[in-house]
């Protein structure tokens, strides 16, 4: 059995205090929405909390959906590597990046030069989108959504050249019989409510899917725990999203969670358990919030 831990959004606090030119951009909304409302919600503690119990589950892959920053500051880029080398390696930690590690456009390249190492495929030394790493009886697909944007926007794009690619991946994976999961930070279907937050090209990427397949897709951004299943040609696929890694339970959406799934294959037949830990507003600590089977 191989077990995938999945956590994203950890918007890594404290927040530096920028420098003036540095704010003559969307930043000056990020920070102030920072010092407004998400430093209260991102805590530092619940983060180290969930982290210390995902490192007790001993998962042998973590996947991790985007956001460690917030409004990507130079400083931030440091502070979140030395963040995910305290999580594991880079042979052990998938990452993909979200819209606020590229939140503004001369911030666009930091991600793939501080962190390229944990985005970047098995035989590739570079971060280069979409890309493959394979883990046991798992193939992690690694897609970028992360594009910058104008103030009051946090939308992603995929664009023809991933989508492309994209569709010659999952063919390959699927005749080696391989669990192939897609790490994404946008979810592939949005809330009709949330056009300024949405993946522009979702219905592009989910024809690639309806054509070609998925055992299972993971994503954040949305800082809510949400399941919708997906055309496939064989059947229905899992879309799977988590809450902020870093939200405290006193905040308007979900709590801080992160999800472990079990993987094992019986004949011609996937098996895949989802377990999910994190904060409870009625309990202390973290805690199993609830298990699910989706595939048997």
């Amino acid at each position: 059995m191989f077990v995938l831990a999945h956590l994203s959004d950890p918007h890594l606090g404290p927040l530096p205090a920028p420098r003036l030119s540095e704010l003559a951009s969307k930043r000056v909304l990020g920070f102030a929405n920072w010092l407004r409302k998400r430093r209260a919600l991102h805590r530092s503690d619940v983060l180290a909390a969930l982290v210390d119990d995902l490192a007790s589950q001993r998962p042998d892959h973590i996947a991790v959906t985007g956001d460690l920053v917030n409004i990507s500051l130079p400083e931030e880029y440091a502070a979140a590597r030395a963040w995910l080398e305290r999580l594991g390696s880079a042979r052990d930690i998938t990452l993909v990046p979200g819209n606020h590690d590229t939140y503004v456009r001369a911030a666009s390249v930091e991600p793939t030069r501080q962190w390229g190492d944990f985005m970047c495929g098995d035989a590739e030394p570079w971060a280069e989108f979409p890309f493959v790493r394979r883990r046991g009886p798992v193939a992690l697909i690694g897609l970028s959504t992360a594009v910058p944007t104008l103030p009051f926007m946090a939308t992603g794009r995929l664009g023809e050249e991933q989508i492309a690619r994209l569709a010659n991946i999952l063919p390959t994976l699927s005749r080696e019989q391989l669990f192939r999961v897609v790490l994404i930070h946008h979810p592939p279907r949005g809330r009709p409510a949330q056009r300024t937050k949405r993946l522009i090209d979702a219905a592009l990427l989910r024809d690639v899917l309806a054509r070609h397949g998925a055992e299972l897709v993971l994503h954040g951004h949305d800082h809510v725990s949400a399941l919708v299943w997906l055309d496939g040609p064989n059947g229905r696929i899992p879309a799977v999203g988590v809450p902020s890694a870093s939200a405290a339970a006193t905040g308007e959406g979900d709590p801080a969670a992160y999800s472990l799934y079990r993987i094992d294959r019986g004949g011609e037949n996937w098996r895949c358990e989802m377990v999910s830990r994190g904060l409870r507003k009625d309990a202390d600590g973290i805690v199993e919030l609830g298990r699910r089977m989706l595939a048997e």
